[in-house]
């Protein structure tokens, strides 16, 4: 039980130091200052915990921390029980009849990483609007195969937020794999197909956004992205890209 608790502190270390920050705003006719964070620490500890604490250790997914300018994103698998709704997650008001990871979570309580009382939702909403922030964001689909977390950076912070390595110009093995497997200009479920993905919110989040983020991969319908009929092809840097990976030179 002790690797999810030490998994769970190191991921929130790492994000700490490398990404969140205090803004400090000093006011003429005030004594106070305004400090807001790019994004509060107990929103972002609540959702990563939320997202150890309940997902299925019978799939071979590992829960996902994105980090951009503009929000930080954490993918779990799977989603909610279907006997949440996703209403009620918005409004903190939702109430799980079933348990996944009872042994984790208590372990986690004792850790005082959680209360176990489905406080987590709450948390977040409060953290958030105590920091000024954007409302979190919670989705899932209609099987509930994956839940996404997305904590808006604060407005007033995304022009200042600090960019980690993963979100900068250096390959993930995932976006690696997607350069090499697309060949002329290829939809969404072609590509999945292709790399042998079976959730596509992890396609997308792991593979697709950060690969059209970094125009290695440009859509044949810019103007109209959510179109059936969308196709994805290599731009020429991509393709510069995709060659150099092939050689065997790094990035």
């Amino acid at each position: 039980m002790l690797e999810p608790a030490r998994t769970v502190r190191e991921a929130l270390d790492y994000v700490q130091r490398n990404f969140l920050h205090e803004m400090t705003t000093k006011h003429p006719q005030s004594a106070e200052a305004t400090r807001i964070w790019n994004v509060p620490f107990a929103a972002l500890e609540e959702a990563l915990v939320n997202a150890v604490y309940h997902r299925s250790h019978e799939i071979p997914e590992p829960v996902e921390v994105r980090i951009s300018p503009d929000e930080v994103t954490i993918l779990s698998f799977p989603g909610p029980d279907r006997s949440v709704r996703l209403q009620d997650l918005q409004t903190g008001r939702a109430v799980s009849r079933r348990y996944r990871n009872r042994r984790i979570g208590e372990f986690l309580k004792e850790l005082k990483l959680t209360e176990g009382r489905a406080t987590g939702i709450p948390k977040i909403l409060k953290a958030m609007r105590m920091n000024g922030s954007p409302e979190p964001a919670f989705e899932t689909d209609d099987e509930r195969s994956s839940f996404v977390v997305r904590l808006p950076v604060h407005l007033s912070a995304r022009q200042k937020t600090l960019v980690t390595a993963e979100a900068t110009a250096e390959v993930t093995a995932e976006v690696d794999r997607l350069l090499r497997v697309l060949e002329g200009d290829l939809s969404r479920a072609d590509l999945q197909a292709a790399l042998g993905l079976k959730h596509a919110e992890r396609f997308r989040q792991a593979y697709l956004l950060p690969a059209l983020a970094q125009g290695w991969v440009e859509m044949t319908m810019p103007d109209k992205p959510k179109s059936r009929n969308q196709r994805y092809r290599l731009t020429a840097s991509g393709v510069s890209r995709a060659s150099r990976r092939g050689s065997g030179h790094g990035a």
